[in-house]
């Protein structure tokens, strides 16, 4: 929990524990739809960010999620690998679960 509400930074806090799930949830749809378009995805990672905003009475509340993805293919079309984030996001359950924006720009990297 972040020091402003007496938490330690060191440790996880249920914020960043919610962009961590739109993450992953959005990984593991993307590593399935790729397996099955014959994509061999070599490596994935995230750089996921949240935009918060307060009220002047405490009340918080996420804006958006920008999720920054960027995956290498080791085989396959790198084009497709791009497209298949669009249907990952749609059959997201924690993306279609939240009331605010989440947004993907992921980036294609073609291993060797």
């Amino acid at each position: 929990m972040a020091r402003a509400f007496r938490g330690d930074r060191s440790r996880w806090n249920p914020e960043e524990l919610l962009v961590a799930s739109l993450s992953a949830c959005h990984k593991l749809w993307y590593l399935h739809l790729a397996a099955d378009a014959g994509i061999t995805v070599t490596a994935y990672t995230d750089r996921a960010e949240g935009v918060m905003e307060v009220g002047r009475d405490g009340v918080g509340r996420f804006k958006s999620v920008v999720l920054h993805p960027t995956v290498t293919v080791a085989k396959g079309d790198p084009e497709r690998a791009r497209t298949l984030h669009k249907p990952a996001h749609e059959k997201c359950f924690i993306a279609n679960s939240v009331n605010f924006a989440v947004e993907c720009e992921p980036e294609i990297v073609v291993a060797g």
